[in-house]
């Protein structure tokens, strides 16, 4: 018998969210799909550690309730979602004030949530907060604080392609034309939108900033339950059994076939690459790499009760900048099951480029911050990642294109915004153009979902 001409519709190379959500829509459109991984595991940068009971994220990019992909992609209806307690805890002049929504729960998704935000802060009380301190608040008076309100909830409202159609420009330099006070910017937007944006000089595009306090004013800031490894595990449980190749190193790729050093030549319909910006650039070279944020994530524990921590499920933001820790939580609060019993998590992330000596300066840190001693505390991961967050400076274009040429297509943060909600949605653009080719050349439908590869020879 003659070989067939190819033997898979479709090979993404990258077992990220993006490559396996992908591989997901293809596989119920009954397209064969082989999704190859040179890891040895699932997830990419989306991947979190154990230690003695504990579920340490690498990176720890925060959730929003708003993100509507992870509502909508297949694969992630099992997803649990563990929300902070509304709005963040900011930190100023020795005190700390809640900012960004009501203290009591309650939906905070779409136009209701705009309307909590508005009365919260309208309404916040004059006088001191949770720490005593200066006189002041974070972010001045009830008149102010009615103000930020108004603005969060006007731009909760806004439709998403009115916010693209602003001017652009860095989002440091557009906060100055809010025309909200200094003391509103500086110690609550700035803050705010480093921790959402992971950049802490505001560099960014205002548009994809935009989007950010879009998210926030509309939903509820999150992490997944158990880690953030459990995006990719539940995709990969999800699709058909042998989908999913790891250890396999693709070294080239075309509009009919990739190369990989384990198992030789795999022929196909088309290729999807679903890999980071560096690795995508190094299969095609032309592809445009963008510059990086890189992360660095302290995790301690202690035996001290969570209840010793007045935070509790607050994300507490330093308007400050007194000292490199742009926000931190007790995040086993939120989660419980990052932390074994007895015992409490505390997670810490440094944007830029940590100082040398990082778990010291975080601790002393820390110790204004939460106000108690972290002598006795212990260390259990220092995690920097140097790529962590592609940049979006501007011009940035947040729908780069997915489809190269018929038969090539690529996907990922750095083809929309550098969040795990623009990850999915490039991958929703890109199996949308590959389905659309396919359904042009002729039936995608073929018995084996999963292909056996071949063996090297």
């Amino acid at each position: 018998m003659l070989e067939p001409a190819y033997q898979v519709d479709v090979v993404i190379v990258g077992a990220g969210i993006a490559g396996l959500s992908a591989a997901h829509r293809l596989t119920s459109a009954g397209v064969s799909t082989a999704v190859l991984e040179a890891a040895p595991y699932v997830g990419g940068r989306m991947s979190t550690e154990k230690v003695d009971g504990f579920r340490l994220d690498r990176i720890g990019q925060l959730l929003s309730t708003s993100y509507p992909e992870l509502r909508t992609t297949p694969g992630l209806d099992s997803l649990t979602l563990r929300t902070f307690a509304p709005g963040v805890l900011l930190h100023r002049d020795g005190r700390t004030q809640r900012v960004g929504a009501p203290a009591t729960g309650g939906s905070t998704r779409g136009a209701r949530g705009a309307l909590h935000v508005v009365r919260a802060l309208a309404s916040a009380p004059r006088g001191p907060a949770a720490v005593p301190g200066r006189a002041g608040t974070p972010v001045g008076g009830a008149v102010d604080q009615a103000r930020l309100g108004a603005a969060l909830g006007r731009i909760a409202g806004t439709p998403v392609e009115r916010l693209l159609a602003r001017p652009e420009m860095p989002a440091g330099e557009a906060l100055a034309r809010r025309g909200l006070p200094a003391r509103t910017i500086d110690g609550f937007l700035r803050p705010l939108l480093a921790t959402l944006l992971c950049d802490p000089e505001l560099t960014t595009s205002s548009r994809c900033a935009d989007l950010a306090l879009r998210s926030f004013a509309s939903g509820r800031l999150c992490v997944p339950e158990g880690g953030a490894d459990v995006l990719p595990e539940l995709l990969a449980r999800a699709l058909p059994p042998g989908t999913v190749h790891t250890g396999v190193r693709v070294t080239s790729v075309s509009t009919t076939a990739v190369t990989t050093t384990e198992h030789g030549e795999i022929r196909c319909r088309a290729v999807l690459l679903a890999t980071d910006a560096r690795a995508a650039a190094e299969l095609l070279p032309g592809l445009r790499v963008p510059d990086f944020h890189p992360v660095t994530v302290v995790h301690h524990t202690t035996d001290d009760p969570a209840a010793a921590f007045p935070s509790g499920t607050s994300l507490l933001l330093d308007a400050d900048r007194g000292g490199p820790v742009a926000h931190t939580a007790v995040l086993s609060a939120v989660d419980p099951s990052r932390a074994p019993a007895g015992r409490v998590l505390i997670s810490s992330t440094v944007l830029g480029t940590p100082p040398e000596g990082v778990d010291t300066a975080v601790r002393i840190h820390l110790s204004r911050l939460y106000r108690t001693s972290t002598r006795r505390w212990e260390t259990l991961a220092v995690h920097h990642t140097p790529e962590a967050v592609p940049a979006m400076r501007p011009p940035h274009d947040l729908r780069r294109p997915v489809r190269l040429l018929a038969g090539l297509y690529v996907c990922g943060d750095h083809r929309d915004t550098s969040t795990v909600q623009g990850a999915l949605h490039s991958a929703h653009r890109a199996t949308a153009a590959i389905l659309a080719d396919l359904g042009a050349a002729g039936s995608m439908h073929r018995a084996d979902p999963a292909p056996t590869l071949p063996r090297a020879a």
